[in-house]
């Protein structure tokens, strides 16, 4: 399998952000790390291995990309307001120098998945429900849509336009996004077993919104034995996968 690595100065982030390319062709898959992770996480939790026939066939090449959690997200000390535009200028890292970098490197022209495991998968559906322009689709595992969790209930304009629960709410049926939405592939998965509890709560919320704007999204509940780790997102990646390939 061909893999490269690359490290590339970001203007965004004001530093050095590192990001992984494994295969040569193929659907662009823009792969997000759980919480403070970084590119090789996805090959070291043994993700990579479980699509590999997927990879060295030319079907699907994944990007995988670092975080900047620990002082966004993660950092729940920190000045709020920082921490929120620190989350905004990820998304500018992602949506302005990250994907034309994307586009540049895979050649052929197809629209990019974005993906990830729990805060990655927040990652990867907020990317994708911002700029289904830029993005075809998402395949999101257990993640929680809404920022509460992180920042309380301090709201400012960063974390409103990076909580879809939040702007999905304030979006009317007749958004032209809405149109859009239906013509991608938006893919929400958790399981209802340990460490659950809460990505049910936030996925069924999105369900719900989602069914209010006539969107149709997939929001799949696995069973009450399927926990919130790598085991069963390992046998989660490859099966939703298949359906968008």
């Amino acid at each position: 399998m061909e893999k490269r690595y690359y490290s590339e100065y970001s203007q965004c982030l004001d530093r050095n952000m590192d990001f992984i390319v494994y295969g040569h062709s193929g659907v662009p898959l823009l792969v997000f790390p759980a919480q403070d992770g970084h590119p090789q996480d996805y090959e070291n939790f043994g993700m990579v291995d479980v699509i590999k026939d997927k990879i060295e066939n030319g079907y699907v090449q994944l990007f995988c990309v670092g975080s900047i959690d620990e002082e966004s997200y993660s950092d729940e000390m920190g000045d709020k307001a920082r921490r929120s535009y620190l989350l905004e200028q990820f998304y500018y890292y992602i949506c302005d120098e990250i994907v034309p970098r994307i586009k540049e490197i895979n050649g052929t022209g197809k629209m990019i998945y974005t993906t990830g495991c729990s805060l990655g998968a927040t990652h990867a559906a907020n990317m994708m429900l911002r700029r289904p322009d830029l993005f075809m689709g998402c395949i999101a595992l257990s993640g929680y849509y809404d920022t509460d969790l992180f920042f309380g209930q301090y709201v400012d304009e960063n974390i409103y336009n990076n909580s879809p629960l939040k702007y999905l709410n304030g979006m009317s049926r007749n958004h032209p996004y809405v149109d859009l939405y239906n013509q991608r592939h938006i893919i929400l998965c958790c399981g209802q077993g340990a460490w659950e509890d809460e990505m049910v709560k936030s996925t069924g919320l999105m369900k719900e919104t989602f069914d209010r704007l006539g969107v149709n999204a997939w929001c799949d509940f696995w069973g009450s034995d399927v926990n919130h780790d790598w085991p069963w997102w390992r046998k989660q990646l490859p099966y939703f996968l298949g359906h968008i390939l």
